[in-house]
């Protein structure tokens, strides 16, 4: 069993990103929006922050009442759009209910949108003309590059259908060859497909939901779950009984978590980019 060691490779990651921030001269500015006061958000936001930082991005947070109006919302975004001085925009999820995230991340100017969920952004990506792409598939790719997994032909089973993780990824996985098969909430006997799969996607946010009887020998696991269990971060497989059955697998922590924060930094310095033609 190969660990795929997301940690390892996102800090090699920063170290080349730092090098390709030195060689722009401009300041470079991401804007994030935080709406409300969900924990988990404020711990991926201080991360977040600190990565910007140690690449010399320079970051404003602009953290909002949980009562605010969908309208106040989207003047901001307009505003930050027409900040020159901002390279990035980056709207934190969840949002409370009241708001339409959907319709908030279209509001954001594709050329801004550094994690990919704007229309254009999807739209691109449909037609295998990517330009920023959400963070976490785009994570998730790369790791499986670094470590020469080549998806031509392999039955991938990915498990998730939002538009954050699932259906980004579903483009990119199906881009690169792989065969997929999306699993979700209302698929009928998962372990089916789950056995069939030369590489297991699980995105479902349940502990120990990928066990030991439903993966394959040999199998490929990329954990993207989180939860808490007594105080501790876990994923979604069972992975002490799952990775000796596994040739390669994610931990978590440590597995595609980096990966995201890695790629939302590098998605910042191509808007900057872009931004300077």
């Amino acid at each position: 069993m190969i660990l795929l060691d997301g940690k390892k490779v996102s800090n090699e990651i920063i170290e080349e990103l730092i090098l390709r921030r030195n060689k722009i001269k401009d300041k470079i500015k991401l804007a994030i929006i935080w709406v409300g006061n969900d924990s988990a958000s404020e711990i991926y936001i201080k991360n977040k922050q600190k990565k910007c930082e140690k690449v010399g991005i320079e970051t404003e947070l602009f953290h909002l009442d949980s009562n605010i109006t969908e309208e106040y919302l989207i003047n901001l975004i307009d505003n930050l759009n027409k900040d020159k001085a901002v390279s990035g925009i980056l709207l934190q999820s969840p949002v409370p209910k009241t708001i339409d995230i959907i319709k908030c991340f279209n509001e954001i100017d594709y050329h801004k949108d550094v994690d990919g969920f704007s229309c254009i952004s999807v739209g691109s990506l449909y037609l295998g003309r990517e330009k920023l792409v959400s963070c976490t598939p785009k994570g998730i790719i790369r790791l499986l590059d670094y470590y020469n997994i080549d998806l031509k032909g392999k039955n991938v089973c990915l498990i998730n259908r939002s538009n954050i993780v699932g259906k980004p990824l579903f483009h990119l996985l199906m881009q690169r060859g792989a065969t997929v098969t999306v699993c979700h909430s209302l698929t009928k006997n998962i372990k089916e497909h789950t056995l069939n799969a030369d590489i297991i996607i699980s995105a479902v946010g349940k502990p120990k939901f990928i066990t030991s009887e439903m993966v394959s020998d040999g199998a490929i696991i990329i954990d993207v779950g989180i939860s808490r269990v007594d105080g501790h971060v876990v994923g979604d497989v069972d992975f002490d009984n799952v990775k000796d059955k596994c040739s390669y697998i994610t931990p978590v922590p440590g597995g595609i978590g980096p990966m995201t924060v890695a790629m939302m930094i590098e998605n910042i310095l191509e808007a900057k980019e872009n931004e300077n033609g």
